[in-house]
C-alpha cells in the first residue's frame, strides 16, 4: 500500500501525484508481521516510539542515588493515556537491570479499604517469597498486614485528610486491644528492611483510575507504610485527578499531595510532529498485510487526517484504541468502501460514540443530493434538521462533525453553507465507494450490502471483463437470474469509460443474455429487462462516435448472436425507425441488414421460432417492414406455434386511481398487434380455434383472455 504517511508528507510539502484507486495494503511490509497493539503499555526500549527512553533511564539512576533509609515516595505524573505505565515499565528495565527488586500492586483489582489493605500486605509477602534473600521479609509483612485484618478503616467522623493523618494513632490504639501491638510487628519489619543492602521498590499504577474514595485510600495506605526504611514507592497517576480527590473542605488536594510525594517527575511533552508521525504510522501499520483496503484518495487524506482524526486522538493510547478499531473494521468491510472514509468515520466512532449513534437517522441529510428528493428539490427542512442534530450532540466538538461533513459528505454541505450537489454526482461517487452515496454509507454502518450496493459490486466485477466476452458471460451467467437486470443496469455508470475495445465483446454477451432476463412485476416507473439492457449496448455504440466503425461492429456482432429478437433489438437502436432508431449507421446500410434479418426470419423453421421468446414481435415486424419486392411472410398452422405468439403477446395495464396507493393490474392480448400479425380477425379466430381443438394443458389465461377479446372486450383506458 501507498504509505499513509508517505501520502501525508507529500501532500504538506504540495507535492503532486497521480495515484489513485484501490492499492494493495502490503507494499512496504512483506517481511513485517502485522501486530496491532491494544490498549497496553510497551515493556522495552526497541518499543519506545517516543524517544522517552533515556529520560527513563535518568529517572532510574535518580532513584539507585536516592537516600532511602527512612522510605522514599516518588510521583510518576501525567494526563490520562499520557504513557506512564510505558515510562515507569522502561524505569523498571533499568532498576532491575542494577539489581533492584521491584515489586507491583494494582489497586484497580480491589475495591474498598479493607479489601485493598488485606491484599496490598498479601501480595507484597507473595511476591517476596519468590525473591531470593528477600523471603524472610515475606512472614513479617503478611504479619503486619493481618494486625489490620477485621478492624474498621475509617473512622466516623471528621474530615478524611485529618483521619488520615491520626490513621497511625488511631490503628495503634485499636491493635493495642489485641494479642500483640502493631509496635511490635512493625520494628520487626524496619529491622527486617533496615538490614537490606539495596532498596525494594514498589510500583502503584493506575491510581487515577480510581473513584474518588479508592484514591483517598490508596494514599493512606502509602502514608501508613511510606517511612519503612529501603521502601521507594513508586506511584504514577494523574496529578489534577488525583487532587481533585484528595481535596476536602476546604483542604487543598495539592498540599497533602506534596506532604506524601518526595520526588516527583512530570512526564515530557510529546512533540506535535512526534505525535503526528507515531500516529500516521500506527495506521500504517494497522494496515498493512489487508488485501484490499479500498480505494484510497491522497488529495482527500492530509485534510480528513488534519480536520477530523488528529484533533480526536490525544496521547498513545488514543493511538493504540484506533489504530485496533480500524483494522478489524477494514477487514470487515473488504475493500467495499473508501479507506479514507473509513479513517474518518473510525475515529468519530471510537472517540465520539454519541455523535455516532446519531448517524444512522441522518442517512438522507449527509447524502440526498440537490434535485434528488421532495419533488425535485433535495432540500426539504427535515434533511437540514437531521445534519444540525447530528452537529449538536456534542456542542463542544461541534467543529470536528462539521469538518466531517465538509469532507465526507459532499451533499450534505449545504445545509451547513457549503455547496450544491446535484445528482448526477452519486454515480462518481458510488464509483470511488463513498460514503457519500446512501448505499455505501449504510453498507459501512449496518455492514450489509444492500441490492444497490451488490449490483453495483457485481457490475464492477462484470466491468473488469467487458473486453473479453467469454469471461463476461461466464461471469453474468454465474449470477442469479433475478438479479441480471439490477446488475446490467449499474454497468451503465462506467459509460464514460467505454472503449472501442469493449464494444463487440460486451454488446454480444447482453443482447444473448436479454431473452434469459426473467420478467418480473414492475412499478408504474420501473424500466424493462428490454430497456435495461438497450440503454446499456446503445451507449456502448454510441462510444464509437464513427458511423463506420459503428457499421463494422455491428456487421461483427450480429452473427454471434443466438435469437432473432436480439438482433432486431440491435438493428433497431442503429436504425432510423421513427421514435425507435438513432441513426447510428448510414440509412443504406441500416436497410440492408434489416432486409437481410427478414430474409431470416421467413427462412426460420418453426422449431427456430419456438426458441424466440418475443416470437410475436419478431413475425410482426417482419411482416409490416418488408418491402414490396420481398417475399410474403407465411405464418405456419402450428398450434404450438399460435401458443407462443399468444403468450408472447400477453400484457398487464397498470392503472393507478388518483388518491389511491395500489397499482392495479388487467391481463390481456394486445390484441391489434395478433390481428394485423394474421391479417384479420377472422384469420385469428380461426388459428385459436386450431388450438383449442388441442386442449393444450400450458394454456394458462390465454384462451380464456382470447374468448374476452373475441367477443369485443377490450381493457379500459389508463387512470391516473
Amino acid at each position: 500500500m501507498s504509505r499513509i504517511r508517505g501520502f501525508f508528507r507529500r501532500s504538506k510539502e504540495n507535492q503532486s501525484t497521480s495515484e489513485r484507486g484501490a492499492v494493495p495494503a502490503a507494499q512496504g511490509f512483506e517481511e513485517t508481521r502485522v501486530t496491532v497493539r491494544g490498549d497496553n503499555p510497551i515493556r522495552s526500549p526497541g518499543d519506545d516510539t517516543l524517544g522517552r527512553a533515556k529520560v527513563a533511564q535518568s529517572f532510574a539512576q535518580q532513584l539507585l542515588e536516592i537516600d532511602a533509609s527512612e522510605g522514599v515516595v516518588v510521583g510518576v505524573l501525567g494526563p490520562w493515556g499520557s504513557g506512564k505505565t510505558s515510562f515507569v515499565n522502561l524505569a523498571r528495565r533499568n532498576l532491575e537491570e542494577a539489581n533492584l527488586p521491584v515489586l507491583e500492586f494494582n489497586p484497580w483489582m480491589f475495591s474498598g479499604a479493607q479489601q485493598l489493605v488485606e491484599s496490598f500486605f498479601v501480595e507484597l509477602s507473595a511476591q517476596l517469597k519468590v525473591r531470593p534473600g528477600l523471603d524472610a521479609l515475606a512472614g513479617p509483612i503478611e504479619d503486619y498486614g493481618e494486625a489490620f485484618s477485621g478492624m474498621g478503616w475509617l473512622p466516623v467522623a471528621g474530615p478524611w485528610i485529618e483521619r488520615g493523618r491520626a490513621v497511625t494513632k488511631i490503628i495503634g490504639a485499636a491493635l493495642k486491644r489485641r494479642k500483640e501491638g502493631v509496635g511490635a510487628r512493625r520494628t520487626k519489619i524496619e529491622k527486617a528492611l533496615a538490614s537490606l543492602t539495596k532498596p525494594i521498590v514498589i510500583c502503584l499504577d493506575d491510581i487515577d483510575r480510581l473513584s474518588t474514595s479508592e484514591i483517598r485510600d490508596v494514599f493512606k495506605l502509602v502514608r501508613l507504610t511510606a517511612s519503612f526504611p529501603n521502601l521507594i514507592y513508586i506511584l504514577a497517576f494523574d496529578r489534577i485527578r488525583v487532587e481533585q480527590a484528595l481535596g476536602e473542605q476546604g483542604v487543598l488536594g495539592r498540599a497533602y499531595l506534596e506532604k506524601i510525594l518526595q520526588v516527583a517527575i512530570d512526564l515530557p511533552s510529546v512533540a506535535p510532529e512526534v505525535f503526528t508521525r507515531q500516529l500516521a504510522s500506527s495506521i500504517e501499520k494497522a494496515l498493512a498485510g489487508i488485501d484490499n483496503c479500498g480505494p484510497f484518495n491522497e488529495q482527500l487524506w492530509p485534510d480528513v487526517f488534519a480536520e477530523i482524526i488528529h484533533p480526536l486522538i490525544q496521547n498513545m493510547r488514543d493511538v493504540r484504541r484506533y489504530s485496533a478499531a480500524i483494522r478489524g473494521t477494514v477487514v470487515a468491510l473488504q475493500g467495499q468502501v473508501a479507506l479514507v472514509d473509513v479513517l474518518g468515520l473510525e475515529a468519530v466512532r471510537v472517540f465520539l460514540p454519541d455523535v455516532f449513534a446519531q448517524f444512522h437517522k441522518a442517512i438522507d441529510g449527509l447524502t440526498t443530493t440537490t434535485g434528488s428528493s421532495y419533488g425535485g428539490h433535495g432540500d426539504g427542512p427535515e434533511l437540514k434538521a437531521q445534519v444540525n442534530r447530528l452537529i449538536d450532540v456534542d456542542k463542544a466538538r461541534a467543529v470536528i462533525v462539521r469538518n466531517l461533513i465538509m469532507r465526507l459528505f459532499p451533499a450534505g454541505q449545504r445545509h451547513i453553507g457549503g455547496s450544491h450537489y446535484p445528482v448526477d454526482w452519486k454515480i462518481r461517487w458510488l464509483k470511488e465507494r463513498r460514503v457519500a452515496h446512501e448505499d455505501i454509507l449504510r453498507f459501512y454502518l449496518e455492514r450489509i450490502a444492500g441490492e444497490g450496493l451488490r449490483s453495483f459490486t457485481d457490475a464492477e466485477q462484470a466491468w473488469a471483463h467487458f473486453a473479453d466476452h467469454l469471461a463476461l458471460n461466464a461471469f453474468l451467467r454465474s449470477l442469479e437470474r433475478e438479479r441480471l437486470q439490477d446488475v446490467i443496469a449499474s454497468l451503465e455508470v462506467y459509460e464514460d469509460q467505454f472503449r472501442p475495445e469493449h464494444v463487440v465483446p460486451a454488446t454480444i454477451v447482453l443482447l444473448n443474455i436479454l431473452p434469459d432476463l426473467p420478467e418480473r412485476q414492475r412499478s408504474m416507473f420501473e424500466l424493462g429487462s428490454r430497456f435495461v439492457v438497450s440503454r446499456v449496448t446503445l451507449r456502448l455504440l454510441r462510444s464509437l462516435k464513427d458511423p463506420s466503425a459503428v457499421e463494422t461492429a455491428v456487421r461483427e456482432i450480429l452473427p454471434k448472436l443466438s435469437s432473432l429478437s436480439s438482433k432486431l433489438e440491435l438493428l433497431v437502436q442503429i436504425g432510423h425507425r421513427e421514435n425507435a432508431g438513432h441513426k447510428l449507421v448510414a440509412e443504406n446500410v441500416a436497410a440492408e441488414l434489416e432486409k437481410s434479418w427478414r430474409d431470416e426470419v421467413r427462412a426460420s423453421s418453426v422449431e427456430q421460432l419456438l426458441q424466440e421468446r418475443d416470437i410475436g414481435s419478431v413475425l410482426l415486424l417482419a411482416k409490416k417492414d418488408a418491402k414490396p419486392l420481398e417475399a410474403t411472410l407465411n405464418i405456419n398452422n402450428s398450434p404450438d406455434l399460435t401458443m407462443a405468439i399468444l403468450r408472447a403477446s400477453r400484457r398487464e395495464v397498470q392503472s393507478q386511481t388518483m388518491g389511491n396507493r395500489s397499482i392495479r393490474r388487467t391481463a390481456c392480448l394486445a390484441w391489434d398487434a395478433l390481428v394485423e400479425l394474421y391479417g384479420d380477425e377472422t384469420a385469428l379466430r380461426e388459428r385459436i380455434n386450431q388450438l383449442k381443438a388441442t386442449q393444450p394443458r400450458d394454456a394458462g389465461d390465454l384462451l380464456e383472455l382470447a374468448d374476452k377479446h373475441l367477443t369485443g372486450w377490450r381493457p379500459g383506458p389508463l387512470n391516473v
